[in-house]
């Protein structure tokens, strides 16, 4: 699938500050850029850093008053729909050594809470079986509400409320899947279907020595999902990460296939 995406963020910094923003499509072998374009106002001097994993990058700036970021690009995904279900997960002891840190509690995912709720809600289903009956659970009770959350709400505050927004489905989906001993992450990406229309967050799991793409919201799937980022949790992969005061005066995302 090839899509056009287009994205554009206006702040204002009351004081001069070091700001991280990561919202370029990160360039792998299942996603080719065919074009894309960053570009600022006022003139800003931009550092590039490698992202998480090497996965994507982000952009590190000094600024103070308003600025606008607005980025564009054409992406073609080629990434083949799996079969998650018949996926197979490898004990702890024989996983990599660099995906174990993904079986740990992170800022947003605390999996000891939900050891217990994974044992008695889904009973002796494993790795891509039980994967599919979390995310499918967490679908059909959570409400997808916007402005349900906060930067300070954690997955078991969002067990409990039972609503949340994108990010928050996939936080629960993590801590879900970690507490069964699968290695899972999150993912910041675009998709086309997102409604309301915005930067998007889904989930990796690890599973049969790979790294496999699910939604908890259902609104995207793996095939036409344009990977931005991966980390532990939303704090790793936030589009934008200030060391001081910013007022988000304007932001939108569109995303439409070709």
């Amino acid at each position: 699938m090839k899509l056009k995406i287009n994205s554009l963020l206006s702040y204002n910094v009351p004081e001069r500050c070091d700001l991280l923003m990561q919202i370029n499509a990160a360039r792998l072998d299942n996603q080719i850029i065919q074009s894309e374009e960053l570009s600022v106002t006022p003139d800003i001097s931009l550092t590039y850093i490698d992202a998480e994993e090497d996965i994507g990058s982000r952009v590190v700036f000094n600024v103070e008053g308003n600025f606008e970021f607005a980025y564009k690009a054409v992406v073609e995904v080629s990434r083949e729909p799996f079969e998650l279900a018949e996926a197979q997960q490898k004990s702890v002891a024989s996983l990599p050594s660099e995906v174990v840190k993904y079986l740990m509690p992170s800022r947003y995912c605390n999996p000891d809470f939900f050891e217990e709720i994974v044992t008695t809600q889904f009973g002796a289903l494993s790795g891509g079986a039980l994967v599919l009956a979390m995310s499918d659970w967490i679908h059909s009770n959570f409400d997808y509400v916007a402005g349900a959350s906060d930067s300070d709400t954690t997955a078991i505050d969002t067990y409990i409320d039972r609503q949340g927004v994108c990010r928050d489905y996939a936080h629960v989906l993590i801590a879900m899947a970690r507490a069964a001993a699968i290695p899972a992450r999150m993912v910041s990406a675009y998709a086309p279907r997102v409604l309301p229309q915005d930067f998007h967050a889904v989930v990796e799991v690890f599973l049969d020595d790979r790294w496999h793409l699910v939604d908890p919201t259902r609104m995207a799937a793996a095939e036409d999902i344009v990977i931005i980022g991966v980390g532990r949790d939303a704090a790793d992969v936030s589009f934008l990460t200030s060391f001081g005061a910013v007022e988000l005066i304007r932001l939108s995302v569109t995303v439409n296939p070709i």
